[in-house]
């Protein structure tokens, strides 16, 4: 595996959801109404697109990107010198907005940030499985030839 994949996971049915409004839209942008199906498709199309990041083991390069219908965006660019991996307990927080009212589901997940120098780093893996997420750091270690900094205890480790 040269280039490792990361995308968001959107819930099923914001995704069903999204693609019906964007069916929906370009039915609509085609057949009756310009403005409304242009709303309509530029929803769905906002609540399909999922966000994500890549790197090209190969060819040293990385990407943040948006994806849709399995299909990637973004601009491909040289990565650092790593130095290391870290992977960390946080909270994710993501925000509804409806007409009337506003919510903020917050739930615990695992990032892996690759660091250089001097502790800049590329946030590059969320999931909210720990070993999906040291299986991707793994992979990382051997791949770059870099050290993982366990932080998802109290008290953080090298591996």
């Amino acid at each position: 595996m040269s280039t490792i994949t990361y995308l968001k996971e959107v819930p099923v049915m914001k995704y069903i959801f999204g693609i019906v409004l964007l069916l929906a839209g370009l039915t609509i942008l085609f057949t009756t109404n310009l403005l409304f199906g242009a709303i309509f498709s530029v929803l769905g199309f906002g609540l399909a697109l999922r966000d994500g990041s890549q790197i090209n083991l190969e060819n040293k390069t990385y990407r943040t990107l948006k994806s849709i219908f399995g299909i990637h965006f973004g601009k491909w660019k040289p990565c650092p010198e790593f130095e290391y991996v870290s992977v960390f307990k946080t909270k994710e927080s993501q925000r509804v907005n409806v007409v009337t009212a506003t919510t903020t589901f917050t739930n615990e997940i695992i990032v892996l940030n690759l660091f250089y120098h001097r502790n800049k780093h590329i946030t590059f893996y969320k999931t909210d499985n720990k070993d999906d997420a040291f299986k991707v750091a793994e992979h990382f270690k051997l791949a770059l030839n870099i050290d993982i900094l366990d932080a998802t205890e109290s008290e953080s480790k090298w591996l």
